[in-house]
């Protein structure tokens, strides 16, 4: 007796490798990080300094270009963690500052750990359970973050705290706004590649934390 084989059709073809897409998104970007994780706390124990904004900004920008050229291959896996090991480095000495400046600044580092947290599972939860399109949040999105991140470059040479303020401000609202837009994007298949869906969730996260934790301080640290 033969079994009858029904033609799979392209659109389930087409949720399966989108499907697959989430899947390796949400695993590599657990995986990055927990290694981020590591990195930083390796950074406060061995009392790294803070590197700088001028060699953040090129080490960043060198492994994400690094990443993007790999992105298709093995070895942008490898950058992927070099990339995001790289961020939990200069992260550490961040953390050591407000433990250490802080007397309550522990608490803030795990307010802003828990903050992170659930808006980003309530918002990838959303995104993920209602399936709205949010493309047509990217072309602002992008503007956004572009004048946010020259706002706080402005901010960090001129010293102008109120600026460094308003633009933490800026950088969580983006980067909910970012994330919302990226789960869209996997979800819709505008973005295909996982490590590249990986390193824009990492980033938005990094960001998202790295701003609750200054807006925290400003407002609610204990000197």
């Amino acid at each position: 007796m033969k079994t009858i084989q029904y033609p799979v059709t392209q659109t389930a073809t087409s949720v399966l490798a989108t499907n697959k897409v989430i899947r390796n998104t949400y695993a590599l970007l657990s995986l990055t990080l927990l290694f981020s994780a590591m990195t930083a706390g390796l950074a406060m124990a061995l009392d790294f300094p803070y590197p700088g904004v001028i060699i953040t900004l090129i080490g960043y920008f060198g492994l994400l270009f690094l990443t993007v050229k790999l992105r298709n291959s093995v070895w942008g896996l490898a950058s992927v963690f070099a990339l995001t090991g790289f961020m939990g480095l200069t992260l550490g000495p961040i953390l050591n500052a407000y433990v250490n400046h802080f007397a309550n600044g522990s608490q803030l580092v795990m307010m802003a750990m828990g903050g992170t947290g659930l808006t980003f599972v309530g918002l990838s939860g959303y995104a993920l359970t209602t399936r709205k399109d949010f493309s047509f949040m990217g072309g602002f999105l992008m503007a956004g973050v572009l004048i946010a991140f020259l706002a706080g470059l402005a901010a960090i040479f001129f010293s102008l705290p109120g600026l460094a303020l308003a633009v933490s401000s800026m950088f969580v609202a983006l980067m909910a706004g970012m994330i919302l837009y990226q789960t869209s994007e996997l979800i819709h298949g505008g973005e295909t590649n996982y490590i590249m869906a990986t390193v824009g969730l990492y980033v938005s996260i990094y960001n998202l934390f790295t701003s609750l934790l200054h807006l925290l301080g400003v407002f609610s640290g204990d000197d």
